[in-house]
């Protein structure tokens, strides 16, 4: 294993599947795969423990189930989160985004695929399967209207133009290095221009804030 090849935990309550994962994700030459979990929790500790720069995981686990897990995660800053599950159903997708994953899969995905997500969440970028992505778009706004974030009229006010750019690109789907290239700055200041309107925004992830600069009107 070298310093560039991006680090990943696999977190699945099947072994089989797991070694499959890896398998999968090792024949990538920038991957490796530095530890397993089995539930949640121990994806916790494993994550606490190992840092690594994604983790791949399941929903549906015994004990600690991978939303909650994810959200462990994610709110300690300890790695971006690639949710990977059989089950596509409305309230996995939503519970898993609001959790702060970064992305979203299937189990059926081929290995290539699964090897781009791992890279492009690694990248800090997200990445959602195209089977949910335009039921996602037309129903998490509203399935989130009742939550207690701000109007998105109040928020937007609270950013500069240049992070508005930065919204509105993030609405077209845009990864880092396009929109870095977009607006003419390095992918390095991208990155930070999109942590800070995150943060703004008060979105765990760039999905949410994509999804936000669409009921906007800017993208």
């Amino acid at each position: 294993m070298t310093d560039q090849q991006i680090r990943v935990l696999v977190a699945d309550d099947h072994a089989a599947i797991r070694a499959g994962m890896r398998l999968m994700l090792e024949q990538a030459p920038d991957i490796a795969v530095v530890g397993e979990a089995s539930d949640g929790a121990v994806a916790v500790q494993q994550a606490t423990a190992l840092r690594p720069d994604v983790v791949l995981m399941d929903i549906r686990m015994p004990g600690t189930d991978g939303i909650s897990a994810t959200r462990e995660i994610t709110s300690a800053g300890l790695a971006d989160v690639l949710i990977l599950t059989t089950f596509d159903f409305d309230d996995y997708l939503f519970g898993a985004l609001r959790a702060g994953a970064a992305g979203f899969l299937l189990k059926s995905v081929e290995p290539s695929a699964l090897v781009d997500a791992v890279r492009r969440v690694a990248a800090g970028d997200g990445f959602l399967a195209p089977e949910v992505t335009r039921r996602l778009l037309t129903a998490f706004v509203a399935a989130d209207a009742a939550s207690a974030a701000p109007p998105a009229s109040t928020v937007l006010d609270n950013l500069t133009d240049r992070e508005r750019d930065v919204l509105a690109a993030l609405g077209r789907g845009l990864s880092n290095a396009e929109l870095a290239s977009t607006l003419s700055i390095t992918e390095a200041t991208a990155k930070t221009h999109v942590s800070r309107v995150l943060a703004k925004l008060r979105c765990t992830s760039r999905v949410q804030a994509a999804i936000l600069a669409k009921e906007a009107g800017m993208a």
